[in-house]
């Protein structure tokens, strides 16, 4: 973090230098800690750089030159998604910094970063990482600036990018790099992706292989006639246009095993073509067709490796990186982590720290394949999982080490609560396997769903002495959840603080084809198991379902029914989020290029329509939160534009109230401006003139036109009686 600091370890210069746009704290759960750990462990010597002031390079050179190299990342979040809300308004806040303070790192951060590190030492190499850098290794869609952007590696000038968890490819190219190799010879690891002349192979031996061959989006070239003998063109002289002379070569039986091997080499040898950059930036339906492909080489047992033309270079991608093993996982964890942010920042709070510090990171990877979601794309479809001695040690650890302990483990999962040690139950069927997700459109019959490792691991847990409770809070996957009844009671009987998360993201099977969610009788099957297992242990305690507006392949229709789903089932929800198209994520591809990459893209395969303009998203975003009076406006003119203004009323058949006059006047200012505007239009928001002789006037309630439609489905809701005030005597009991 400073020269002091290497001044009192003896130290003369680093040999890496790691650049991050989070506060440094020194915990497994932020990146950048974990991969200082790591090589630190491998004997060299690193230094970090926390929020440098990126406006010059000086910020840079605070720690001299490095002797092998930069590492670059923008942290733990996205820059942009850190910076923006889906509105693409900036954020007022930043929990990655002390005191939550905003504007300490710049809109993508990592290009920035790397830009300043070359210029503070320009022959040193520039290596990028992290998720900001992994979603951004081919063209791609950038939402905040509604355009498809080249690949970040060009545009960073870095010298190599490492995506996903990389530690294996990590520790490699240190040690290659510490032996001399140049960087540029480096190009057969893993998990890397690199700058190359246009057309590079990295042998003779090497073939290419067009995308088209992986998924055809549309026209193919005609087959060439198997009788011709000779060439067309009768212009050519005797000796091109003669039949080649016949080569004989030996009939060579082999046995299959011999025959799986040729195969794979070849395999393992070719590289799969994109469309270029200057393509996919054009062209929406070749965009479409280049995030199918490259979704459908992910899996790290089959996918081979990726090239994309960027002007006269190529971006060449190398295979995923092979998931790390139980005992590599353990040894990343075990590493001494001081557990806490650095002292620099003395009594500042950083509210990312505060959320994470009392909770345990089990595992890692998601095979869900949730098309909105950023996780498969980074961390992989493969789980990973910590053996049940590790995790242990980590909450003693807690326990014994950080400040403000008081018993209570905050969180034990990751990515997904309920995935720890759920695998393929044949790791041939694995390594081969295609699927986009294991779980949808239903759960893989090669799928372990055994949760009694998870189980066990829960009783050991809140059974170590000191530790009163341990929460789950991580996003529970409840369609797996079922498949295991006793571990939603052990859930339900034990972790649950009174409120448990989970994310059904909507109810309509339309916009849930388009997430790769479960339908919401999954949910049902879910929320009956949870009320009949909380009754038993006698607690009282609730679902709190969290739901995704504007979403592609979502509709007003759909929007409204959800609404309606919510009020039926008595939920106001007080948090909610539109969707937010992330760089990659395959529900990106449709918001931008209107098609379905989960199936065969062509010009004329399915269209996706997606909720683009402010005020839709706006509108979706109200039937959330249709009980808050501050959405009734907007909410009141969609009705009226969906034809749906029998829904509009003070009785409990309606969704959203008439105009009365508790609401505030500021909250309805938009519906005055457009009811009141033209000559000699009445303002029926103002207040009518009071005199001394009458009251003021109530103020005309909104009327919604009449509406044609079937009645609401609101109107198979039971809705509680009134209780009467006093019981007459002798009156019959309801």
């Amino acid at each position: 973090m400073s020269r002091a600091e290497m001044d009192a370890l003896g130290w003369d210069s680093c040999d890496v230098i790691l650049v991050t746009g989070d506060a440094y704290i020194d915990h497994p759960s932020f990146g950048m800690a974990l991969v200082g750990r790591l090589l630190e462990a491998q004997g060299f010597r690193v230094g970090i750089i926390a929020q440098p002031d990126w406006l010059s390079a000086e910020a840079f050179r605070v720690l001299g030159k490095p002797n092998l190299y930069f590492g670059v990342t923008a942290g733990n979040m996205d820059s942009m998604v850190n910076r923006y809300t889906a509105d693409r308004k900036i954020r007022s806040d930043d929990a990655y910094t002390p005191n939550g303070e905003p504007n300490k790192r710049p809109d993508r951060t990592v290009t920035v970063y790397a830009q300043r590190a070359r210029e503070a030492f320009p022959d040193v190499p520039v290596i990028i990482g992290s998720i900001e850098a992994s979603l951004r290794r081919i063209a791609h869609y950038d939402y905040w600036s509604d355009k498809v952007r080249r690949s970040v590696l060009p545009d960073s000038k870095a010298d190599m990018l490492l995506f996903g968890n990389a530690e294996r490819a990590l520790v490699d190219l240190t040690h290659r790099l510490a032996s001399g190799e140049n960087i540029k010879d480096i190009r057969n690891l893993r998990g890397t992706a690199f700058m190359v002349p246009q057309g590079w192979l990295p042998g003779d031996d090497w073939g290419v292989h067009n995308s088209t061959r992986v998924d055809v989006p549309g026209k193919v070239d005609a087959h060439h006639d198997p009788y011709a003998m000779a060439q067309e063109d009768k212009s050519a002289c005797a000796t091109d246009n003669a039949q080649p002379k016949e080569v004989v070569k030996p009939i060579r039986i082999m046995s299959r095993e011999e025959r799986l091997a040729m195969a794979k080499e070849k395999h393992d040898k070719t590289v799969v073509r994109l469309p270029s950059y200057e393509t996919v930036s054009t062209d929406p339906v070749m965009y479409a067709h280049t995030s199918r492909v490259f979704h459908l080489e992910s899996n790290p047992g089959n996918a081979r490796a990726m090239v994309q033309a960027h002007g006269e270079r190529d971006v060449w991608l190398n295979p995923p990186p092979l998931p790390l093993a139980m005992d590599e996982m353990d040894g990343v964890y075990d590493m001494n982590y001081a557990r806490a942010p650095h002292p620099s920042y003395g009594k500042a709070k950083i509210p990312a720290w505060d959320m994470i510090r009392f909770s345990v990171n089990i595992m890692r990877g998601c095979f869900g394949g949730c098309t909105f979601c950023s996780i498969t794309e980074h961390e992989g479809r493969i789980i990973q999982s910590r053996s049940e001695p590790s995790i242990l040690r980590e909450i003693e650890h807690i326990r014994d080490k950080t400040k403000g302990f008081t018993g209570t483990i905050s969180d034990m999962g990751g990515p997904t609560a309920n995935m720890y040690r759920l695998a393929c139950k044949d790791k041939a069927i694995e390594e081969s396997c295609r699927r986009l997700s294991c779980v949808y459109p239903t759960i893989c019959v090669n799928l372990g769903t055994d949760h009694s490792k998870l189980i066990s691991l829960y009783r050991k847990a809140r059974a170590i002495p000191g530790i009163k409770k341990v929460l789950i809070s991580s996003g529970l996957r409840y369609d797996l959840a079922v498949r295991s009844p006793e571990y939603v009671k052990e859930l339900v009987t034990h972790h649950v603080g009174g409120l448990l998360k989970i994310a059904p993201e909507h109810t309509e099977e339309g916009t849930l084809s388009k997430m790769m969610k479960p339908g919401i009788g999954a949910y049902d099957e879910f929320k009956e198991m949870f009320d009949r297992f909380s009754l038993e242990a006698g607690k009282k305690q609730y679902l709190i379902p969290y739901f995704i507006a504007a979403h592609p392949g979502t509709t007003d229709e759909d929007m409204l029914n959800l609404a309606l789903w919510l009020k039926k089932n008595n939920f106001k929800l007080d948090q909610v989020q539109t969707f937010m198209p992330t760089p990659m994520a395959m529900a990106t591809t449709m918001y931008y290029s209107r098609k379905n990459p989960l199936k065969k893209v062509t010009a004329d395969s399915e269209i996706v329509e997606t909720a683009k303009s402010g005020k839709v998203r706006r509108s979706h975003k109200a039937f959330l939160r249709y009980q808050d009076p501050a959405n009734w406006p907007i909410l009141r003119e969609t009705l009226v534009k969906m034809g749906r203004g029998d829904l509009i009323g003070n009785g409990d058949r309606h969704l959203v109230p008439s105009w009365q006059a508790s609401e505030d006047g500021g909250l309805a200012a938009g519906e005055r401006k457009r009811q009141t505007s033209g000559a000699g239009t009445l303002d029926k928001f103002a207040a009518a003139p009071k005199r001394k002789t009458e009251r003021a006037l109530a103020p005309t309630p909104f009327i919604a036109p009449e509406s044609k439609v079937r009645p609401s489905i609101l109107a198979t809701i039971k809705t509680k009686p009134k209780a009467a005030p006093v019981a007459k005597a002798g009156a019959r009991r309801k």
